[in-house]
């Protein structure tokens, strides 16, 4: 492989829109350009991940400011968190264990919506917040009825510093999940600046704790590339015991599986898994049974949701979807969705990568669920950047991300009703826009699995074009 200075592809020469964009700067490095001795691709990489994750901070910042207490300004600055809420109202300003099943304990507070691993880190994170805090005592909490807690003096410090914990703990584990993605191309690190860069990152890595899967998920496409299939069988498990759709990675392995005759190295993935999801579940499910069960029956029992097409459609026309219906209809049709990207895999001229065929499932899913919260983005990141990794087309897609993100605050704080009343077509409009941005990157990936020489990470890397090699005198990095 003819690789540029530094034994890397460089995006002012690997992709047209950066080295156009470079023009204001000095143009696309040259061919004679040295190293920098310290700012290699993933320490830069991973700086742009710090400086965009510190501005998610401080566009939350008003929220901060009022404690999340101003119920219009969380919309109309769009720093909404769950975060806070989360600590008082599921019982964590308490330490509550999430699955406990003593009586008292669920009189007061409902049991958590999510998957263990996350709501292991929200009650970890709890306690953090408490010797933070002095650990203060917590009698005269019992003593207050739950919906009064939030009013309580001192709960609002610790809320806020609840958000900070949190908040540190998620960007330290985003920069391990970008310095993964940077090293699964080894030869393309700057692909990971992708998602470190991503204006999606920015605006929704704090709205719940979306990022602990994202991280998994990274390590499960590190460890594919180095053929560690055990490791990327224990990663998918654990992302699974965060959220739910880890899991359709391993249809993505399936087909790799039968294109390379490598379905031992599926099969030991999958076992993993499975093993790794188990013992993640393992401490909730022994202690409270019915609490654990809580995320499956509450997304069973949850009807058309916010984001959703289901919404739009029941919302447009007054069809009245019961839960049962739509399980039954997003299921089956993603089951087929899944389906079109099994034959689209076999037939493809090469094996798809990981990632290209990852992207495919989880989109559907997506555009099938009956939910789609803003930072469920955050998904879609780590795989995207990795399956098509071209700017022009990131900023397409996660224009369509950005303009929802902004449509569903609106929505939530009325500023979308029509004047006369009636239905909110304006946020039927931005959750269409979202799910043709959507469908926008798989059309470029399913062009690319089908035609290979299309794939960024396929074609070999050009060298320096002809007329910018006098510029020798920038320093690679």
């Amino acid at each position: 492989m003819n690789l540029p200075p530094g034994g890397h592809v460089h995006p002012t020469q690997d992709d047209a829109f950066l080295a156009s964009f470079s023009e204001g700067v000095g143009g696309p490095v040259g061919s004679r350009a040295g190293r920098h001795p310290w700012w290699t691709p993933v320490r830069v990489v991973l700086a742009l991940a710090t400086i965009c994750l510190a501005l998610g901070l401080v566009q939350k910042s008003s929220c901060y400011q009022a404690s999340w207490q101003n119920g219009v300004e969380r919309y109309t600055h769009m720093c909404y968190s769950d975060l806070p809420y989360q600590y008082t109202g599921r019982g964590l300003a308490e330490l509550s264990w999430p699955y406990s099943d003593d009586e008292e304990v669920r009189a007061r507070y409902p049991v958590m919506e999510y998957p263990a691993v996350i709501a292991y880190w929200a009650w970890g994170t709890a306690h953090v917040t408490h010797w933070l805090s002095g650990s203060p005592d917590l009698s005269p909490r019992y003593a207050t009825p739950a919906d009064r807690l939030a009013g309580l003096e001192g709960i609002t410090d610790e809320a806020r510093r609840y958000v900070a914990v949190n908040a540190v703990g998620l960007a330290g584990l985003a920069l391990v999940a970008v310095w993964l993605l940077a090293g699964v191309h080894r030869h393309r690190p700057w692909d990971a600046a992708l998602v470190a860069a991503s204006p999606a990152l920015l605006l929704t890595a704090w709205i719940n704790w979306d990022l602990l899967a994202l991280v998994f998920v990274a390590g499960a496409l590190w460890a594919w590339s180095r053929d560690r299939p055990v490791l990327t069988g224990v990663m998918i498990g654990l992302g699974t015991a965060t959220k739910l759709y880890p899991l359709f990675l391993l249809g993505a392995l399936l087909v790799i599986g039968i294109r390379e005759r490598r379905l031992k190295d599926v099969a030991a993935a999958a076992l993993f898994a499975l093993v790794a999801w188990g013992f993640a579940n393992l401490p909730g499910y022994v202690s409270g049974p019915d609490e654990w069960a809580h995320f499956w029956t509450f997304n069973s029992d949850r009807g058309a949701d916010l984001g959703s097409l289901w919404l739009v459609i029941d919302q447009a026309y007054d069809v009245g979807f019961d839960p049962a219906t739509i399980n039954l209809w997003s299921w089956g049709l993603f089951a087929v969705w899944c389906l079109g990207v099994l034959v689209i895999g076999l037939r493809a001229p090469e094996t798809p990568r990981f990632a290209q065929l990852g992207l495919l499932i989880l989109i559907g899913f997506l555009l099938l669920n009956k939910v789609y919260s803003p930072q469920y983005v955050l998904w879609l990141l780590p795989l995207a950047a990795l399956a098509r990794p071209r700017w022009r087309d990131h900023l397409v897609w996660q224009g369509g991300e950005v303009f929802y993100f902004a449509m569903v605050w609106f929505y939530l704080g009325g500023f979308l009703d029509p004047s006369g009343g009636g239905d909110v077509g304006f946020y039927w409009v931005a959750i269409l826009v979202r799910a043709l941005a959507e469908l926008y990157l798989v059309g470029l990936v399913v062009r690319d699995v089908l035609r290979p020489e299309h794939d960024p990470v396929r074609a070999r890397p050009p060298g320096p074009p002809q007329s910018m090699t006098t510029r020798s005198n920038v320093v690679a990095v």
